[in-house]
């Protein structure tokens, strides 16, 4: 049976090209939710690298980024950090200078094969896979007393004091004895000495 003539074609509604699949268990965890917004973006740009089979083999260097437009390492480096504690990616092979950037994985794929890989990866990866599912959602929420939070004081435990208006010394004296003139006449009133 045939294709009806004026039946359009198949469209699936979103631009064409590429695009990252991203499971909802990753978007709707615990861990996910209480991720900062650098580290959140910098998510979404391991997911953008990862393309079939090359996960193991993502990168968070600055030389890398820099191109798309992060500018500071020291949030790259937080969001990494923040990353990698919550199980979101894993460093597959540890970098070093002069020109070796790490190598990471996201944990919701599988770890692609490759020889390049630190020793134990294989291993210690099986522990990390989906490791954001295994961070205990009571660790990470906040932690309130059961009698609730009190509302602390911020006057001294002794009591608040009020100190009187007046110095204990006594008020200030006025003098009013004195003239306004100085003894010996004003000086304006005076002829002057200069030229005589």
């Amino acid at each position: 049976m045939g294709r009806d003539r004026n039946q359009r074609p198949y469209s699936s509604g979103r631009d064409s090209g590429a695009f990252i699949a991203l499971p909802w268990s990753v978007l709707d965890c615990p861990a996910y939710r209480l991720l900062s917004h650098p580290a959140k973006s910098l998510l979404m740009e391991f997911a953008r690298q990862y393309v079939r089979d090359n996960n193991g083999r993502l990168l968070a260097s600055g030389k890398y980024l820099s191109k798309r437009g992060w500018k500071s390492s020291d949030v790259i480096q937080r969001a990494k950090k923040e990353l990698n504690n919550n199980g979101f990616i894993f460093e597959i092979v540890k970098g070093h200078r002069p020109n070796q950037a790490s190598w990471y994985a996201i944990t919701w794929h599988n770890l692609d094969k490759h020889p390049g890989y630190d020793a134990g990866t294989l291993e210690a990866w099986r522990e990390a896979r989906s490791g954001y599912k295994k961070i205990d959602a009571f660790k990470i929420t906040k932690i309130k007393p059961q009698e609730g939070v009190s509302k602390g004081t911020t006057a001294p435990s002794h009591g608040v004091t009020t100190t009187p208006p007046i110095p204990p010394e006594g008020t200030i004296k006025d003098d009013f004895n004195h003239l306004p003139t100085p003894p010996y006449g004003n000086h304006l009133d005076m002829p002057s000495t200069l030229g005589h």
